[in-house]
């Protein structure tokens, strides 16, 4: 297994600009990159019972070897801790150890974690500072990048939150090592998303080295995180809240979110191959348009196979929504504009667009043939 050095992928948000290391070790070491961040030697972390068995006393250790004092909270694990309950006993929390403004909150752990702890600190005190310690490889090249948070409703995922920049990113190798395969694999759809968008010699490159990444060759997934986190910092500096270019990161999204409605944001499905899912079916999508050649469209389903992801509707378990169903919850979806639905479609591997103009007929058309194919 082959060794990496750790990496920098800088945000440029002018002073709101931060770096993003990626490399092993760095939970291990996280005391010495925080520490310049600091008003005083004080943090407060946010992480989760499963993430907290792998990762807390090292990252605790670390903070010691700093001298950096700390305390910590652990939030149950999953989808469901994104939800106003626990944003309250999060807030609550941070305001009884006495955070102040210019303090420092560290998440570690997977997106739901980042998501929430970044939202909660953007409203505590009307904004305090904090890091990302990302533990998933989903989190590590996504959900930790770019200021996004939030919190779930009964209406939808992620309606609730603000845009609030970290102030640096921590991006462990070392972590994954953790993973269930099943989650590891979860988070290299948002891998694959990166290569649809705009960069087909990504896309080639991800199908040459699946095996490796999958296999734990560091340098294989250190590529990955790093190619994907610039191309997601590329975008962000250029549309940091959103209001069009940045949509595009948003490829499989509005699909792919409806599912993890339907699904009761349950490990049913998981947020990576609601993503992957509904990729598949923004390619065919595409397909039935005549804007995206099937080949295309077949390469892709091919490699979310071969990387054990879900590609159509009939691979969730359990029953779903008919397509007016799913039309429905897809009608939450936060990038809904004068109630038309925003979808990234694609001309090919590589050639995302953004579009409004797509025939609702079509799109039901669509997705009645593929409830059973």
């Amino acid at each position: 297994m082959s060794e990496a050095p750790v990496k920098t992928v800088r945000v440029e948000l002018a002073d709101r600009g931060y770096d993003i290391l990626v490399g092993p070790k760095l939970i291990a070491h996280a005391g010495e990159h925080l520490k310049p961040l600091l008003r005083r030697a004080r943090v407060a972390i946010v992480t989760d019972e499963t993430v907290a068995s792998f990762h807390l006393k090292t990252l605790e250790a670390s903070l010691d070897t700093a001298g950096i004092r700390h305390e910590a909270i652990v939030m149950p694990p999953g989808e469901a801790t994104k939800r106003f309950s626990e944003l309250q006993r999060l807030t609550e929390w941070l305001l009884e150890t006495g955070v102040e403004r210019g303090d420092l909150v560290i998440a570690l752990g997977g997106g739901v974690i980042g998501d929430l702890t970044g939202f909660a600190a953007s409203i505590t005190r009307r904004g305090v500072d904090f890091a990302q310690i990302p533990t998933t490889l989903l989190s590590q090249v996504d959900s930790s990048v770019g200021g996004k948070t939030g919190i779930n409703t009964p209406q939808g995922k992620n309606l609730v939150g603000a845009f609030y920049q970290p102030r640096l990113v921590l991006a462990d190798t070392s972590a994954l090592e953790t993973l269930p395969m099943r989650e590891l694999m979860a988070g290299y759809a948002e891998v694959v998303k990166y290569g649809l968008i705009n960069d087909r010699p990504f896309f080639d490159w991800l199908e040459a080295n699946l095996d490796a990444i999958k296999a734990g060759d560091v340098a294989a997934r250190t590529h990955a995180i790093v190619k994907s986190c610039e191309a997601k910092a590329h975008i962000v500096a250029m549309d940091e809240r959103e209001s069009n270019v940045r949509a595009l990161l948003n490829l499989g999204h509005t699909f792919g979110h409806a599912l993890e409605a339907a699904t009761g944001f349950s490990d049913r499905l998981v947020h990576g191959e609601g993503v992957a899912v509904g990729m598949a079916l923004a390619f065919d999508l595409s397909v039935r348009l005549g804007l995206c050649p099937g080949q295309d469209a077949l390469r892709l389903r091919r490699h979310l196979e071969r990387a054990g992801l879900p590609n159509k509707l009939a691979d969730v378990p359990g029953t779903l929504p008919d397509a007016d169903g799913l039309i429905a919850l897809m009608g939450q979806d936060k990038k809904v504009v004068d109630g038309k639905l925003t979808f990234i479609l694609a001309r090919g591997i590589g050639e995302a667009f953004i579009t409004r103009d797509v025939d609702a007929a079509e799109l039901r058309a669509l997705l009645k043939e593929r409830e059973t194919a």
